[in-house]
Protein backbone atom coordinates (compact mmCIF):
# COMPACT_ATOMS: atom_id res chain seq x y z
CA UNK A 1 0.00 0.00 0.00
CA UNK A 2 2.48 2.64 0.75
CA UNK A 3 4.26 1.80 -2.97
CA UNK A 4 1.50 2.25 -4.40
CA UNK A 5 0.74 5.75 -2.42
CA UNK A 6 3.80 6.89 -2.31
CA UNK A 7 4.28 6.48 -6.59
CA UNK A 8 0.56 8.22 -6.26
CA UNK A 9 1.77 11.24 -3.98
CA UNK A 10 5.12 11.66 -6.72
CA UNK A 11 2.35 11.77 -9.79
CA UNK A 12 0.28 14.41 -7.89
CA UNK A 13 3.20 16.49 -6.84
CA UNK A 14 4.48 16.69 -10.14
CA UNK A 15 1.04 17.61 -11.72
CA UNK A 16 -0.15 19.71 -9.03
CA UNK A 17 3.13 21.60 -9.24
CA UNK A 18 2.96 22.11 -12.90
CA UNK A 19 -0.96 23.53 -12.51
CA UNK A 20 0.16 25.78 -9.80
CA UNK A 21 2.90 27.39 -11.75
CA UNK A 22 1.31 27.13 -14.89
CA UNK A 23 -0.53 30.42 -15.01
CA UNK A 24 1.44 32.22 -12.43
CA UNK A 25 5.24 31.51 -13.77
CA UNK A 26 5.38 29.25 -17.15
CA UNK A 27 3.14 31.37 -18.97
CA UNK A 28 4.93 34.65 -18.62
CA UNK A 29 8.30 32.96 -18.65
CA UNK A 30 7.86 30.53 -21.19
CA UNK A 31 5.27 32.29 -23.79
CA UNK A 32 4.87 35.22 -24.82
CA UNK A 33 1.79 37.83 -24.97
CA UNK A 34 -1.08 39.50 -22.78
CA UNK A 35 -1.41 37.56 -19.51
CA UNK A 36 -4.77 35.86 -20.92
CA UNK A 37 -2.67 34.66 -23.45
CA UNK A 38 0.46 33.32 -21.69
CA UNK A 39 -2.30 31.82 -19.28
CA UNK A 40 -4.36 30.05 -22.09
CA UNK A 41 -0.91 28.49 -23.48
CA UNK A 42 0.49 27.59 -20.00
CA UNK A 43 -3.00 25.63 -19.46
CA UNK A 44 -2.77 24.24 -23.14
CA UNK A 45 0.72 23.14 -22.57
CA UNK A 46 -0.88 21.41 -19.51
CA UNK A 47 -3.50 19.41 -21.38
CA UNK A 48 -0.73 18.16 -23.73
CA UNK A 49 0.05 15.47 -20.48
CA UNK A 50 -3.12 14.46 -20.61
CA UNK A 51 -3.18 14.18 -24.23
CA UNK A 52 -0.27 11.64 -24.34
CA UNK A 53 -1.85 10.13 -21.18
CA UNK A 54 -3.78 6.96 -23.02
CA UNK A 55 -0.79 6.58 -25.17
CA UNK A 56 1.48 5.83 -22.37
CA UNK A 57 -1.52 3.87 -20.34
CA UNK A 58 -2.18 1.46 -22.55
CA UNK A 59 1.08 0.80 -23.44
CA UNK A 60 2.58 0.52 -19.86
CA UNK A 61 -0.54 -1.25 -18.73
CA UNK A 62 -0.27 -3.93 -21.49
CA UNK A 63 3.20 -4.67 -20.26
CA UNK A 64 2.01 -4.79 -16.68
CA UNK A 65 -0.93 -7.00 -17.31
CA UNK A 66 1.49 -9.43 -19.26
CA UNK A 67 4.88 -9.16 -17.14
CA UNK A 68 4.11 -8.17 -14.05
CA UNK A 69 3.08 -5.15 -11.70
CA UNK A 70 6.43 -4.28 -10.77
CA UNK A 71 8.24 -3.63 -13.79
CA UNK A 72 5.46 -1.42 -14.99
CA UNK A 73 5.60 0.86 -11.78
CA UNK A 74 9.42 0.85 -11.63
CA UNK A 75 9.06 2.24 -15.28
CA UNK A 76 6.14 4.64 -15.09
CA UNK A 77 8.01 6.69 -11.36
CA UNK A 78 11.28 6.68 -13.83
CA UNK A 79 9.47 8.93 -16.56
CA UNK A 80 7.84 11.35 -14.24
CA UNK A 81 11.10 11.74 -12.27
CA UNK A 82 13.00 12.34 -15.04
CA UNK A 83 10.55 15.10 -16.79
CA UNK A 84 9.49 17.02 -13.62
CA UNK A 85 13.12 17.27 -12.75
CA UNK A 86 14.13 18.62 -16.35
CA UNK A 87 11.23 21.25 -16.42
CA UNK A 88 13.22 22.41 -13.21
CA UNK A 89 16.03 22.76 -15.46
CA UNK A 90 14.56 24.17 -18.80
CA UNK A 91 16.00 27.80 -19.91
CA UNK A 92 13.02 30.43 -20.29
CA UNK A 93 11.80 32.39 -23.38
CA UNK A 94 14.27 35.10 -23.08
CA UNK A 95 17.09 32.76 -22.75
CA UNK A 96 16.68 30.53 -26.20
CA UNK A 97 13.34 31.33 -28.14
CA UNK A 98 11.13 29.45 -29.28
CA UNK A 99 12.99 26.17 -27.99
CA UNK A 100 11.59 27.31 -24.77
CA UNK A 101 8.01 26.14 -24.95
CA UNK A 102 8.95 23.54 -27.46
CA UNK A 103 10.98 21.70 -24.77
CA UNK A 104 8.57 22.36 -21.90
CA UNK A 105 5.96 20.33 -24.11
CA UNK A 106 8.36 17.48 -24.67
CA UNK A 107 9.02 16.68 -20.89
CA UNK A 108 5.62 17.74 -19.90
CA UNK A 109 3.92 15.26 -22.70
CA UNK A 110 7.08 13.08 -21.32
CA UNK A 111 5.84 13.25 -17.78
CA UNK A 112 2.16 12.75 -19.04
CA UNK A 113 3.70 9.29 -21.06
CA UNK A 114 4.85 7.83 -17.00
CA UNK A 115 1.58 9.14 -15.55
CA UNK A 116 -0.78 7.29 -17.57
CA UNK A 117 -0.05 4.08 -16.33
CA UNK A 118 0.70 5.35 -12.55
CA UNK A 119 -1.96 5.81 -10.92
CA UNK A 120 -3.57 2.70 -12.82
CA UNK A 121 -0.92 0.77 -11.52
CA UNK A 122 -1.32 1.74 -8.04
CA UNK A 123 -5.08 0.92 -7.87
CA UNK A 124 -4.16 -2.22 -9.67
CA UNK A 125 -1.32 -3.03 -7.21
CA UNK A 126 -3.21 -1.95 -4.09
CA UNK A 127 -6.35 -3.84 -4.97
CA UNK A 128 -4.69 -7.38 -5.70
CA UNK A 129 -3.16 -7.09 -2.00
CA UNK A 130 -6.63 -6.62 -0.13
CA UNK A 131 -9.90 -8.54 0.49
CA UNK A 132 -12.60 -6.52 -2.11
CA UNK A 133 -14.19 -6.03 0.96
CA UNK A 134 -11.36 -3.44 2.00
CA UNK A 135 -11.21 -1.99 -1.88
CA UNK A 136 -13.09 1.70 -1.23
CA UNK A 137 -10.39 2.05 1.95
CA UNK A 138 -7.24 1.21 0.04
CA UNK A 139 -8.17 2.60 -3.10
CA UNK A 140 -9.34 5.90 -1.54
CA UNK A 141 -5.45 6.16 0.18
CA UNK A 142 -4.32 5.69 -3.08
CA UNK A 143 -6.12 8.26 -4.56
CA UNK A 144 -6.70 10.50 -1.42
CA UNK A 145 -2.56 11.01 -2.31
CA UNK A 146 -3.74 13.72 -5.31
CA UNK A 147 -4.63 15.90 -2.09
CA UNK A 148 -1.11 14.81 -0.53
CA UNK A 149 0.83 15.75 -3.59
CA UNK A 150 -1.58 19.37 -4.19
CA UNK A 151 -0.34 19.51 0.17
CA UNK A 152 3.26 19.54 -1.03
CA UNK A 153 3.45 20.91 -4.13
CA UNK A 154 1.34 23.61 -3.14
CA UNK A 155 3.60 24.34 0.35
CA UNK A 156 6.71 24.17 -1.81
CA UNK A 157 5.36 26.94 -4.06
CA UNK A 158 4.42 29.13 -0.96
CA UNK A 159 7.76 28.73 0.40
CA UNK A 160 9.41 30.18 -2.33
CA UNK A 161 6.49 32.75 -3.06
CA UNK A 162 8.05 34.44 -0.40
CA UNK A 163 11.52 35.02 -1.98
CA UNK A 164 11.75 38.52 -3.33
CA UNK A 165 9.91 38.36 -6.70
CA UNK A 166 13.04 39.00 -9.37
CA UNK A 167 14.17 35.84 -7.63
CA UNK A 168 11.56 34.21 -7.42
CA UNK A 169 10.93 34.76 -11.11
CA UNK A 170 14.67 33.94 -11.90
CA UNK A 171 15.48 30.77 -10.08
CA UNK A 172 13.13 30.37 -6.70
CA UNK A 173 9.95 28.61 -8.99
CA UNK A 174 12.80 25.62 -9.72
CA UNK A 175 13.77 24.84 -6.42
CA UNK A 176 10.34 22.60 -6.04
CA UNK A 177 10.74 21.10 -9.58
CA UNK A 178 14.07 19.81 -8.31
CA UNK A 179 12.75 18.88 -5.34
CA UNK A 180 11.03 15.76 -6.32
CA UNK A 181 14.24 14.20 -6.99
CA UNK A 182 13.54 13.42 -3.08
CA UNK A 183 10.60 11.62 -3.26
CA UNK A 184 11.83 9.61 -6.80
CA UNK A 185 14.67 8.25 -5.52
CA UNK A 186 12.21 7.14 -2.19
CA UNK A 187 10.01 5.39 -4.78
CA UNK A 188 12.42 3.82 -6.54
CA UNK A 189 14.00 2.13 -3.60
CA UNK A 190 10.48 1.25 -2.08
CA UNK A 191 9.15 -0.62 -5.54
CA UNK A 192 12.69 -2.64 -6.22
CA UNK A 193 11.52 -4.17 -2.81
CA UNK A 194 7.74 -5.28 -3.77
CA UNK A 195 6.83 -8.74 -5.00
CA UNK A 196 3.99 -9.33 -7.37
CA UNK A 197 0.43 -9.47 -6.47
CA UNK A 198 -1.19 -12.98 -5.35
CA UNK A 199 -3.75 -12.21 -7.18
CA UNK A 200 -1.29 -12.02 -10.01
CA UNK A 201 1.30 -14.72 -9.18
CA UNK A 202 -2.19 -17.28 -9.28
CA UNK A 203 -3.32 -16.36 -12.95
CA UNK A 204 0.40 -15.63 -14.65
CA UNK A 205 0.88 -19.27 -12.96
CA UNK A 206 -2.32 -20.49 -14.96
CA UNK A 207 -1.09 -18.91 -18.03
CA UNK A 208 2.06 -20.35 -18.28
CA UNK A 209 2.12 -22.08 -21.89
CA UNK A 210 -0.55 -20.60 -23.28
CA UNK A 211 0.47 -19.48 -26.41
CA UNK A 212 -1.69 -17.06 -29.25
CA UNK A 213 -3.34 -15.04 -26.54
CA UNK A 214 -4.72 -11.54 -27.12
CA UNK A 215 -3.29 -8.36 -25.66
CA UNK A 216 -5.03 -7.80 -22.81
CA UNK A 217 -6.38 -4.36 -23.66
CA UNK A 218 -7.99 -6.19 -27.02
CA UNK A 219 -9.54 -8.04 -24.67
CA UNK A 220 -10.93 -5.30 -22.49
CA UNK A 221 -12.74 -3.76 -25.08
CA UNK A 222 -14.02 -7.22 -27.24
CA UNK A 223 -15.12 -9.30 -23.62
CA UNK A 224 -16.05 -6.37 -21.63
CA UNK A 225 -17.36 -3.75 -23.67
CA UNK A 226 -20.36 -2.95 -20.97
CA UNK A 227 -18.09 -2.60 -18.36
CA UNK A 228 -15.48 -0.85 -20.75
CA UNK A 229 -17.44 1.72 -21.63
CA UNK A 230 -19.19 2.45 -18.13
CA UNK A 231 -15.40 2.36 -16.90
CA UNK A 232 -14.30 5.48 -19.55
CA UNK A 233 -18.07 7.60 -18.36
CA UNK A 234 -17.85 7.40 -15.01
CA UNK A 235 -14.17 9.57 -14.40
CA UNK A 236 -15.93 12.12 -16.36
CA UNK A 237 -17.27 14.49 -13.50
CA UNK A 238 -14.73 13.59 -11.29
CA UNK A 239 -11.70 14.61 -13.91
CA UNK A 240 -13.77 17.63 -14.15
CA UNK A 241 -13.99 19.13 -10.88
CA UNK A 242 -10.71 17.24 -9.53
CA UNK A 243 -8.79 19.92 -12.17
CA UNK A 244 -11.66 22.75 -11.40
CA UNK A 245 -10.56 22.33 -7.56
CA UNK A 246 -6.64 21.49 -7.78
CA UNK A 247 -5.00 23.07 -10.56
CA UNK A 248 -7.93 25.69 -11.72
CA UNK A 249 -8.87 27.25 -8.71
CA UNK A 250 -5.77 28.78 -7.79
CA UNK A 251 -4.98 30.45 -11.09
CA UNK A 252 -8.52 31.90 -10.98
CA UNK A 253 -8.40 33.53 -7.38
CA UNK A 254 -5.40 34.79 -8.15
CA UNK A 255 -6.03 36.39 -11.35
CA UNK A 256 -6.87 40.31 -11.93
CA UNK A 257 -10.84 39.21 -12.40
CA UNK A 258 -10.47 38.12 -8.42
CA UNK A 259 -7.39 39.35 -7.17
CA UNK A 260 -6.75 37.51 -4.21
CA UNK A 261 -2.91 37.64 -3.31
CA UNK A 262 -1.36 34.46 -3.62
CA UNK A 263 -0.41 33.58 -0.40
CA UNK A 264 -4.35 33.32 1.31
CA UNK A 265 -4.94 31.75 -1.98
CA UNK A 266 -1.90 29.50 -1.46
CA UNK A 267 -3.33 28.68 2.33
CA UNK A 268 -7.01 27.96 1.88
CA UNK A 269 -5.33 25.36 -1.40
CA UNK A 270 -3.64 23.87 1.60
CA UNK A 271 -5.95 23.58 4.17
CA UNK A 272 -8.53 21.88 1.60
CA UNK A 273 -5.73 19.58 0.25
CA UNK A 274 -4.84 18.26 3.81
CA UNK A 275 -8.17 17.62 4.78
CA UNK A 276 -8.41 15.24 1.28
CA UNK A 277 -5.83 13.26 2.31
CA UNK A 278 -8.28 12.47 5.01
CA UNK A 279 -11.39 12.34 3.86
CA UNK A 280 -10.90 10.25 0.66
CA UNK A 281 -9.96 7.35 2.81
CA UNK A 282 -12.82 7.61 5.03
CA UNK A 283 -15.24 7.87 1.99
CA UNK A 284 -13.54 4.96 0.57
CA UNK A 285 -14.59 2.87 4.16
CA UNK A 286 -18.06 4.20 3.65
CA UNK A 287 -18.21 2.82 0.55
CA UNK A 288 -16.92 -0.48 1.83
CA UNK A 289 -19.79 -0.48 4.22
CA UNK A 290 -22.89 1.00 1.76
CA UNK A 291 -21.56 0.52 -2.08
CA UNK A 292 -18.99 2.36 -4.35
CA UNK A 293 -22.20 3.18 -6.78
CA UNK A 294 -24.21 4.79 -3.74
CA UNK A 295 -21.32 6.75 -2.81
CA UNK A 296 -20.07 7.95 -6.29
CA UNK A 297 -23.25 8.83 -7.45
CA UNK A 298 -24.12 10.75 -4.43
CA UNK A 299 -21.55 13.06 -5.07
CA UNK A 300 -21.91 13.30 -8.39
CA UNK A 301 -25.81 14.56 -7.68
CA UNK A 302 -24.12 16.65 -4.66
CA UNK A 303 -21.79 18.59 -7.17
CA UNK A 304 -24.68 19.23 -9.75
CA UNK A 305 -26.26 21.88 -7.53
CA UNK A 306 -22.84 22.71 -5.60
CA UNK A 307 -21.19 23.68 -8.67
CA UNK A 308 -22.64 27.34 -9.21
CA UNK A 309 -22.19 28.46 -5.45
CA UNK A 310 -18.71 27.28 -5.38
CA UNK A 311 -17.61 29.01 -8.15
CA UNK A 312 -19.97 32.58 -6.79
CA UNK A 313 -17.41 31.74 -3.72
CA UNK A 314 -14.21 31.35 -5.32
CA UNK A 315 -14.99 34.64 -7.37
CA UNK A 316 -15.69 36.42 -4.05
CA UNK A 317 -12.03 36.58 -3.43
CA UNK A 318 -12.73 36.71 0.79
CA UNK A 319 -10.34 34.24 2.45
CA UNK A 320 -12.71 32.42 4.20
CA UNK A 321 -15.59 31.79 1.71
CA UNK A 322 -13.03 30.65 -0.95
CA UNK A 323 -11.31 27.77 1.64
CA UNK A 324 -14.87 26.99 2.46
CA UNK A 325 -15.54 26.30 -0.71
CA UNK A 326 -12.20 24.16 -1.88
CA UNK A 327 -12.48 21.99 1.54
CA UNK A 328 -16.30 21.39 0.42
CA UNK A 329 -15.42 20.75 -3.37
CA UNK A 330 -11.80 19.17 -2.42
CA UNK A 331 -11.91 17.49 0.67
CA UNK A 332 -15.69 16.78 0.15
CA UNK A 333 -16.75 16.14 -3.40
CA UNK A 334 -13.44 14.76 -4.86
CA UNK A 335 -12.70 12.75 -2.15
CA UNK A 336 -16.14 11.14 -2.13
CA UNK A 337 -15.12 10.19 -5.59
CA UNK A 338 -11.90 9.85 -4.95
CA UNK A 339 -12.45 7.24 -2.64
CA UNK A 340 -15.27 5.56 -4.74
CA UNK A 341 -14.15 5.85 -8.37
CA UNK A 342 -10.79 3.57 -7.89
CA UNK A 343 -12.53 0.75 -6.27
CA UNK A 344 -15.50 0.96 -8.56
CA UNK A 345 -13.57 0.35 -11.69
CA UNK A 346 -10.88 -2.16 -10.26
CA UNK A 347 -13.83 -4.04 -9.91
CA UNK A 348 -15.24 -4.28 -12.85
CA UNK A 349 -12.51 -5.92 -14.56
CA UNK A 350 -10.82 -9.55 -13.87
CA UNK A 351 -7.47 -9.98 -12.86
CA UNK A 352 -5.30 -10.75 -15.82
CA UNK A 353 -7.16 -7.60 -17.66
CA UNK A 354 -7.54 -5.28 -14.49
CA UNK A 355 -4.26 -2.56 -15.11
CA UNK A 356 -5.08 -2.49 -19.14
CA UNK A 357 -9.45 -2.47 -17.83
CA UNK A 358 -8.34 0.82 -15.33
CA UNK A 359 -5.82 2.27 -17.52
CA UNK A 360 -8.42 2.45 -20.66
CA UNK A 361 -10.98 4.08 -18.15
CA UNK A 362 -9.12 6.60 -16.35
CA UNK A 363 -6.50 7.73 -18.64
CA UNK A 364 -8.62 8.26 -22.02
CA UNK A 365 -11.20 10.27 -19.91
CA UNK A 366 -8.76 11.69 -18.41
CA UNK A 367 -7.14 13.23 -21.67
CA UNK A 368 -10.58 14.15 -22.90
CA UNK A 369 -12.04 15.83 -19.67
CA UNK A 370 -8.92 16.17 -17.15
CA UNK A 371 -6.68 17.95 -19.64
CA UNK A 372 -8.32 20.22 -20.93
CA UNK A 373 -10.96 21.11 -18.15
CA UNK A 374 -8.55 24.42 -16.71
CA UNK A 375 -8.27 25.13 -20.04
CA UNK A 376 -11.97 25.59 -21.02
CA UNK A 377 -12.95 26.88 -18.08
CA UNK A 378 -10.90 29.70 -18.22
CA UNK A 379 -12.40 30.14 -22.00
CA UNK A 380 -15.69 30.52 -20.57
CA UNK A 381 -15.41 32.65 -18.13
CA UNK A 382 -13.63 34.78 -20.73
CA UNK A 383 -16.67 34.06 -22.97
CA UNK A 384 -18.54 35.09 -20.03
CA UNK A 385 -17.16 38.43 -18.94
CA UNK A 386 -15.99 37.21 -16.23
CA UNK A 387 -19.19 35.63 -14.98
CA UNK A 388 -19.60 31.84 -13.56
CA UNK A 389 -22.60 30.80 -15.00
CA UNK A 390 -20.85 28.78 -18.09
CA UNK A 391 -18.61 27.54 -16.18
CA UNK A 392 -20.71 26.06 -13.37
CA UNK A 393 -23.14 24.71 -16.19
CA UNK A 394 -19.98 22.71 -17.60
CA UNK A 395 -19.07 21.45 -14.42
CA UNK A 396 -22.96 19.99 -13.66
CA UNK A 397 -23.15 18.63 -16.71
CA UNK A 398 -19.58 16.46 -16.48
CA UNK A 399 -20.79 15.22 -13.37
CA UNK A 400 -24.68 13.82 -14.79
CA UNK A 401 -22.43 12.05 -17.48
CA UNK A 402 -20.98 10.01 -14.47
CA UNK A 403 -24.15 9.04 -12.84
CA UNK A 404 -25.02 7.81 -16.28
CA UNK A 405 -22.12 6.08 -16.30
CA UNK A 406 -22.32 4.10 -12.70
CA UNK A 407 -26.08 3.18 -14.21
CA UNK A 408 -24.37 1.45 -17.99
CA UNK A 409 -22.59 -0.63 -15.39
CA UNK A 410 -26.00 -2.27 -13.98
CA UNK A 411 -27.09 -3.37 -11.20
CA UNK A 412 -24.46 -5.32 -8.60
CA UNK A 413 -21.29 -4.58 -10.89
CA UNK A 414 -18.37 -2.49 -9.78
CA UNK A 415 -19.62 -3.26 -5.92
CA UNK A 416 -18.07 -6.83 -5.96
CA UNK A 417 -15.71 -7.61 -8.53
CA UNK A 418 -16.01 -9.14 -11.90
CA UNK A 419 -13.47 -12.17 -12.14
CA UNK A 420 -12.69 -14.35 -15.48
CA UNK A 421 -13.80 -17.58 -14.95
CA UNK A 422 -10.20 -19.32 -15.23
CA UNK A 423 -8.70 -16.96 -13.16
CA UNK A 424 -11.28 -17.77 -10.17
CA UNK A 425 -10.01 -20.89 -10.40
CA UNK A 426 -6.58 -20.15 -10.81
CA UNK A 427 -6.58 -17.84 -7.31
CA UNK A 428 -6.07 -19.59 -3.98
CA UNK A 429 -8.97 -18.43 -1.99
CA UNK A 430 -6.88 -17.63 1.35
CA UNK A 431 -5.00 -15.77 -0.46
CA UNK A 432 -7.46 -13.38 -2.34
CA UNK A 433 -10.84 -14.01 -1.51
CA UNK A 434 -12.82 -12.85 -4.24
CA UNK A 435 -16.63 -12.90 -5.11
CA UNK A 436 -17.19 -14.19 -8.81
CA UNK A 437 -19.61 -12.16 -10.46
CA UNK A 438 -20.50 -13.19 -13.94
CA UNK A 439 -20.68 -10.82 -16.95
Amino acid sequence: VFAGVLGNLIEWYDYALYGASAGIVLGPLFFKGDSAATTLAAFATFAVGFAVRPIGGLLIANFGDKVGRKPALLLTVTLMGIATVSIGLLPTYDQIGMWAPALLIFFRALQGFGAGAELAGALTLVSEYVSPRRRGFVTGMVNGMGGGGTLLSTFAFFAVSALPKDAFMAWGWRLPFLASIVLFFLAMYIRRTLEETPEYQATAEKRQGETGTRAPIVTVFKSYPRNTVSGMLVWTGHNCNYYLTSTFALAFITSKNVGMDLPSALTAVMIASFLHVITAPLFGMLGDRIGYRQVFAGAMIFCMAWAYPFFLMLRSGDFMLVTIALIIGYAGVSAATNGSAGAFTANLFPTRYRYSGIAVSKEFNAAAIGGTAPLIATALILAANGDVWLVALYSALLSLVTVVGIVVAGRGVGNSPVEDPEDALAVDSKSAPAAVVNQ
